[in-house]
């Protein structure tokens, strides 16, 4: 093998090296987003769930029943959000 051939290789290996590096990187970054996705949807999902609760129980004065129920519904909201977008992460 010549030493012209050795280095046009040489060359098109590191390519193929930082291209591969570039790409593992976007992975990275991309589940950092779906992660940070997922979590915001359950916290939002809660947020709300108990705001709605908290109107509706100044509304007919019937504290804390209505937060907590919809608290709770809040939370059972958030995680079928993310079992849905996990599941369609998967796919």
């Amino acid at each position: 093998m010549t030493k012209e051939k050795f280095k046009t290789r040489l060359e098109i290996a590191k390519k193929k090296l930082s291209e591969d590096e570039n790409k593992n990187s976007d992975k990275k970054t991309s589940l950092l987003g779906v992660a940070f996705k997922m979590s915001t949807e359950l916290v939002a999902a809660v947020l709300v769930g108990s705001i709605i609760g908290f109107i509706f129980d100044s509304w007919f004065g019937t504290k804390p029943w209505l937060i907590l129920t919809f608290f709770f519904v809040g939370v059972i909201a958030g995680i079928l959000n993310v079992v849905r977008s996990a599941k369609n992460m998967q796919k």
